[in-house]
């Protein structure tokens, strides 16, 4: 009988603990991804020096890389630096930008890529794109799923608060992604892969429905698993659908129209993410978003992240625009600027109560 199954890709070590980083040569080493130690690190060049001062000493065969900024420019420079220099593998210590830059770097040279992230505040840390920022504004690369993911809680709790918040929006929002994706499947017929529609819910539940908060190990330890498992689930479907619906395409209206006042990913998908909710009629799971973003110190409206209401009204006009050819929500309704201020006005109401 023949088996039918599938391979996903997926990193071969997850390493979510307090102290993970400073285990990071030995797990490289046991996992035969790099018994040699010859690596090539990417770092920002704020953090990430005191990191490569903490990390050197038992690292004292790898390269280190500071990379300035989020950009194709930056990465396709990361990717010559190191080609030719035999590396067993690039690793990406810090947060988004360093692991999106060190991920599209190792494509290009063909070498794998273990993501060590110093914070949390979006699902791309173990996800098979690289966002990077170019002459057109932004754009989403295609790369290999990191081949290893280590998340150390010490470190997680020293970076800034703000950062887990935001990582809480962008898996909570997972949910109203999913609900897009069905909705599309519905209405268009789009296939929805079960197993990512399923991977990426239950990691999205399982941070809207935790009790705890940002400092607690326990929490940050299911935010991480979340996160990881929404990369993987974008892996499987081969592409953003588990984890992208209509409040990604309001973020990204926020990040187009206006690119120096945009605030953090995951704060503007948690705004995203429970209004799609309250558009679709769904005003319980609205108002439980509503409450956990609020309990997590997360915005819920666009005020509080310095858009006035008519700028969002714009932007949740022009969402549609971000992702032709993705169906959600927004795309459903074809809403008019007044239609969508008149429901703006009713969720406004909620979330004042």
């Amino acid at each position: 009988m023949p088996v039918l199954t599938r391979l996903i890709p997926s990193p071969v070590v997850v390493d979510i603990s307090r102290g993970a980083m400073d285990d990071l040569a030995g797990l490289l080493a046991d996992q035969r991804i790099s018994a040699s130690g010859k690596l090539a690190i990417a770092i920002s060049g704020g953090s990430g020096v005191a990191l490569r001062a903490r990390l050197e000493p038992v690292l004292p065969h790898a390269d280190w890389y500071a990379v300035v900024d989020g950009t194709i420019d930056s990465a396709v420079k990361l990717a010559d630096d190191i080609k030719g220099r035999r590396y067993d593998a690039v690793v990406g210590l810090g947060g988004g930008k360093i692991i999106d830059v060190a991920k599209y770097a190792a494509a290009r040279v063909g070498l794998p890529m273990v993501a060590v992230a110093t914070n949390l505040s979006h699902d791309g840390i173990c996800s098979p794109v690289s966002i990077l920022d170019n002459d057109n504004g932004r754009g989403s690369y295609g790369v290999p799923t990191p081949i290893a993911m280590v998340i150390d809680l010490d470190v997680i709790k020293e970076a800034p608060v703000r950062f887990i918040r935001a990582g809480i929006g962008d898996a909570i929002s997972n949910i109203s992604a999913i609900a897009d994706w069905e909705l599309s499947h519905k209405i268009t017929g789009e296939p929805v892969d079960g197993l990512a529609a399923a991977m990426a819910r239950t990691a999205g539940e399982s941070v809207l429905r935790h009790p705890g908060g940002c400092g607690d190990d326990e929490f940050l330890t299911v935010l991480s698993e979340a996160l990881v498992l929404s990369g993987i689930a974008m892996s499987i479907s081969g592409d953003s659908r588990p984890s992208s619906g209509a409040c990604h395409e309001i973020s990204h209206a926020f990040d187009l129209l206006h690119p120096g006042r945009s605030a953090l990913h995951g704060e503007q998908v948690g705004i995203g993410a429970a209004f799609a909710m309250h558009l679709r009629g769904a005003a319980e799971q609205s108002g439980l978003f509503v409450e956990v973003l609020r309990r997590h110190g997360l915005p819920v409206g666009p005020e509080e992240i310095g858009f006035s209401v008519d700028e969002f009204v714009a932007a949740v006009e022009y969402a549609p625009q971000t992702r032709p050819g993705r169906f959600t929500i927004l795309e459903h309704l074809n809403l008019s600027a007044a239609e969508i201020r008149d429901a703006y006005a009713d969720y406004a109401k909620t979330i004042r109560s």
